[in-house]
């Protein structure tokens, strides 16, 4: 289909039709995208709403497949029984109608709210409104209700998250690439680390072999947020450390993270490294802290309890004395999510969460220590492998190795 014909001259419009080009070739087919926006008109159904407001990045992308680039402007996903399309801004032209699996509207900059304008157009007439309550600040509540004027918002945050949780089977197929790729990352990663090289270094390896596998995977998808962070010695203790130029030196404590996206979809690879050598005090917590990461591994099933399982690997740590420096929770579901966007809190593996693995989940395991600097064996010490859950077990998709027999990079 081409759209060229349907562009609209951009003469102080508030709203205007930008189906610039031709539809792009897309990651998911049809059928897949369509399954999504069939599951967002069952919620509809389901909260007898006459429709929803998506304004978050993740449910954007999921349903309609556009990942917008937020720059403040806003964005939206305008669902009915009877229709899907995405509101966007004109900065972005036509890439919202290429890219995307639904219609589309642009709105211009030439009078103020024109956003709450094409809103108000593509749902008149409305009792009952969907959004999400877990993106939808102070500020944008009040102005969606002086837009819908004695409209009932409903939040449907909750239920699109559970429906994000089960994955299709070309999710799974996606997110398979891209733990093979971080895998490559990683390599690439080890590859690149000796005594005296800076972190930021290490890291552009890591970022650029993922980058041109992506590219020679998925020809055609956009390239983008794809990034390493690459920390040693005392960067290493949190988790999220961004990267530095600090050089690494002999005997340093090392954390790789290699975070391939494609598509709006994260995976990763996380392992703990050691340049050279290190010390008893190192390898004791790193032993423990993989002993940990082995027995996650087995008990992450159907039918197991997230909190059943963060419970158990609890005891392990307790028995060693090192409980009180686990730094967070042992895993999370996998899907559209990036660092700064995105989460599926149902699927936590924390004591709190009473969600029970089903088949189609796919979630990490990823055990953290991090021990104060000033004590033996200092440092962050983390693995983490990706699983999908089946019918009768779990799949590891990482191939990556871990532990002492693999990870201590010699010269």
């Amino acid at each position: 289909m081409t759209g060229t014909a349907r562009v609209q001259p951009n003469e102080l419009l508030r709203t205007q039709i930008m189906h610039n080009g031709d539809r792009e070739l897309q990651v998911f087919t049809t059928g897949e995208m369509e399954r999504r926006q069939d599951g967002l008109r069952k919620i509809i159904e389901d909260l007898k709403i006459d429709g929803v407001i998506l304004t978050s990045y993740h449910n954007i992308a999921y349903y309609t497949g556009f990942l917008y680039c937020y720059f403040g402007r806003r964005y939206a996903c305008v669902a009915t029984d009877k229709k899907c399309l995405t509101v966007t801004a004109g900065i972005d032209a036509g890439q919202p109608w290429r890219r995307g699996h639904a219609d589309n509207i642009t709105y211009t900059d030439w009078r103020r709210d024109n956003y709450f304008h094409a809103l108000r157009e593509a749902l008149p007439g409305v009792k009952r409104l969907g959004i999400e309550f877990d993106h939808v600040n102070l500020d944008l509540r009040r102005l969606l209700e002086d837009t819908f004027p004695g409209v009932e918002f409903v939040d449907v945050a909750s239920a699109t998250m559970w429906q994000r949780t089960i994955k299709s089977a070309e999710e799974i197929a996606l997110i398979r690439q891209g733990a093979r790729i971080a895998d490559l990352g990683g390599s690439a990663v080890c590859n690149a680390v000796k005594a005296g090289v800076r972190e930021h270094e290490v890291a552009l390896a890591g970022t650029q072999a993922m980058v041109r596998e992506i590219a020679r995977t998925f020809p055609g998808v956009e390239l983008m947020d794809t990034w390493v962070w690459f920390q040693s010695g005392i960067n290493t203790d949190g988790a999220h450390n961004p990267v530095t130029s600090r050089a690494v030196e002999p005997g340093d404590i090392l954390s790789l993270n290699c975070f391939p996206m494609i598509a709006g979809y994260y995976t990763a690879l996380e392992r703990t490294l050691f340049c050279e050598h290190a010390s008893d005090a190192h390898m004791k917590i790193w032993e423990i802290n993989c002993d940990v990461h082995r027995r996650g591994l087995e008990l992450i099933r159907p039918g197991a309890r997230c909190g059943d399982i963060a419970t158990e690997l609890n005891e392990i740590y307790r028995s060693h004395g090192l409980l009180g420096y686990r730094s967070f929770g042992y895993g999370h579901s996998f899907g559209v999510l990036s660092h700064y966007y995105g989460r599926e809190a149902g699927v936590e593996l924390r004591e709190d969460v009473d969600t029970i693995l089903k088949p189609g989940m796919v979630v990490s395991m990823e055990p953290m220590l991090s021990i104060p600097e000033g004590q033996p064996g200092a440092g962050g010490y983390r693995e983490h492998d990706i699983l999908v859950i089946g019918e009768t077990g779990a799949e590891n998709i990482t191939g990556f190795p871990f532990g002492p027999a693999h990870n201590i990079l010699r010269a």
